[in-house]
């Protein structure tokens, strides 16, 4: 049988006979991503199917109501994160819903900023506003100039 790309990975990949439309390996990373590709466009698609899982989780949540206090207390980096990204959704939100819409400079010009005081070091979130990408941590530090 003929071999196929794999839509998650890349990777050729021989499919099931048993399977004709087949797009993803047998690798389990690419059956997690085929699976959440699945699950995201029924819960678009399918009310009841939306329903039912608003209902699952609601239920899920009342079993286990110390879950979110405790991860966040075990991970304190993705608590800070998650606290600047929704500080940018409710702007957005905010923007959204205001009649004049808060005009925020896309692009930075390349001599935008030519003082040689800038002493904002330390540990960053840079989030992008043009594409829909993650968040990214930066550490900012002086490097000293050194002359021979």
């Amino acid at each position: 049988m003929e071999k196929i790309l794999c839509v998650y990975c890349g990777d050729l990949f021989e499919p099931s006979p048993r399977h004709k439309n087949q797009t993803a390996c047998k690798r389990p990373a690419c059956q997690r991503a085929k699976k959440a590709d699945w699950q995201r466009h029924k819960m678009k698609s399918d009310p009841a199917y939306r329903a039912s899982q608003q209902i699952s989780q609601k239920q899920w949540a009342a079993a286990n109501p110390d879950y979110w206090k405790k991860y966040r207390k075990e991970n304190p980096e993705k608590a800070v994160r998650n606290r600047v990204l929704q500080t940018v959704r409710n702007r957005k939100a905010r923007a959204k819903r205001s009649d004049t819409k808060i005009k925020l400079p896309l692009i930075a010009k390349m001599d935008a900023s030519k003082s040689d005081n800038f002493h904002a070091l330390g540990q960053f979130w840079m989030i992008p506003v043009i594409a829909k990408m993650d968040a990214l941590k930066v550490n900012i530090v002086r490097i000293p100039i050194r002359y021979p």
